[in-house]
């Protein structure tokens, strides 16, 4: 209770008198100021939010198994059974590791980092993104064209850990168990060969780098990114239980691949062997050798064990992007409509022409958005304003002029 205290009466805790605090509560033995209640109130929220946040939230009775998580992943990502079946695989195993107990048979399973091969616009890093959402765990995407040696110019390594350490609000605990998918693998690969007199400081040297995050050791981060010096505080972040998955378009791959299976040789004694190999999508071919041809070095390749492909992206699933998904362009651009009360509807032909055109123009599944948002211009330039206005039928000659007018129906194919 609030005490009206002598004058001799003092808080236990700051040694203030009655006379120098708003408030003084008694208790059994002594004081405590109004200040130094506010100030344990904090610590004890502090205190208590942190154990929350650094609990983790699943359990092997709750972990999702991999055909469950394939099951989600196929609700906003067409296709690509064989990348997600590594990837549900690989995830699950990864938090079966993090929730093994100490056993006396001193089996300890290994950390398997996935590195993901397919060409722009497939769906590696919304695969990545999708499993994140599943599991409610830390996630960051990273560019690794942006990565340099420490002392040059660009972002350290550690700033790969930064990123993870500001979506998890800086509970290390959280992070320590999060996923990094670093996007654009191959533009680190080593240029050349043959050694260089010159340093290959966003290449080759980046790879060095990479290696003791992707193994597991304890990182210094600078907390705010950038540079480090030696009067900072760092952050020490213990990478074993990070899942990292990396993915990369690898331009120019497949003639490494054609190169090993002897594709291109003619002859009848080669005739039978490259009668069976799919010449249209040597993506499905790859192994480590050809990584190691391309320029990624063999320490880095060991570091990831698991290798999988994305298929080109053919017609029907271009078809199936655009409209299945739960979050497909076409019902993006359905709700936008829908906010002005407006209904949007489409022919099927309008969805061909969409889709055709993405294929004549190589721009894979980013590129049906970019054609979508050129037929669509002008109509949410104008409509928004007519307030009589309540529907919008979109037919294939719709789509054509309105394309023909803008910018896009400028392009030549390549």
């Amino acid at each position: 209770m609030a005490k009206k205290a002598n004058s001799s009466n003092h808080c236990s805790f700051c040694g203030r008198s009655e006379n120098e605090v708003t408030l003084l509560i008694s208790g059994v033995s002594g004081f405590i100021c109004d200040m130094c209640a506010e100030q344990a109130h904090e610590i004890v929220n502090e205190t208590f939010k942190g154990s929350e946040k650094s609990r983790l939230d699943i359990s092997l009775s709750t972990l999702p198994k991999p055909k469950q998580i394939k099951d989600f992943l196929d609700q906003y990502v067409i296709g690509q059974d064989a990348a997600k079946r590594f990837l549900s695989v690989s995830v699950y195993n990864h938090y079966k590791r993090i929730l093994q107990k100490n056993m006396k048979d001193d089996v300890e399973i290994e950390k398997s980092n996935i590195i993901m091969v397919g060409a722009t616009g497939t769906g590696k890093t919304l695969l990545a993104r999708t499993i994140a959402k599943m599991l409610q765990v830390p996630f960051t995407i990273v560019d690794a064209t942006v990565l340099t040696e420490a002392g040059y110019v660009g972002e350290d390594i550690e700033s790969i850990l930064t990123r993870l350490l500001q979506v998890a609000d800086y509970d290390v605990a959280a992070a320590e168990r999060g996923i990094v998918f670093i996007d654009e693998i191959d533009k680190i690969a080593r240029k050349g060969d043959n050694p260089s007199i010159t340093r290959d400081v966003s290449g080759e040297g980046v790879q060095q780098g990479l290696l003791k995050l992707l193994e597991g050791s304890i990182v210094n981060v600078p907390p705010q990114g950038g540079r480090k010096h030696p009067e900072q505080r760092m952050i020490s972040v213990n990478t074993k239980n990070i899942l990292f998955i990396c993915g990369g378009a690898f331009d120019g791959i497949e003639r490494k691949i054609a190169q090993r299976l002897n594709t291109h040789v003619v002859g009848y004694s080669s005739s039978k062997e490259t009668a069976r190999i799919d010449r249209e999508n040597l993506m499905q071919y790859i192994t480590p050798m050809d990584l190691k041809a391309f320029g990624l070095i063999p320490e880095i390749i060991g570091r990831l064990p698991i290798l999988t492909y994305l298929e080109p992206l053919d017609r029907d699933a271009l078809m199936r992007i655009l409209v299945e998904p739960r979050n497909s362009i076409i019902k993006q651009y359905e709700k936008l409509f829908e906010m002005d009360g407006i209904a949007l509807t489409f022919d099927k032909s309008a969805f061909e022409f969409i889709v055709d055109k993405a294929i004549e123009f190589k721009l894979g599944a980013r590129g049906l958005r970019s054609i979508v948002e050129a037929i669509m211009i002008d109509a949410m330039f104008a409509l928004p304003s007519e307030t009589n206005r309540k529907k919008l039928h979109i037919t294939r000659e719709y789509a054509e002029e309105h394309l023909e007018k803008s910018d896009f129906g400028r392009l030549k194919v390549a």
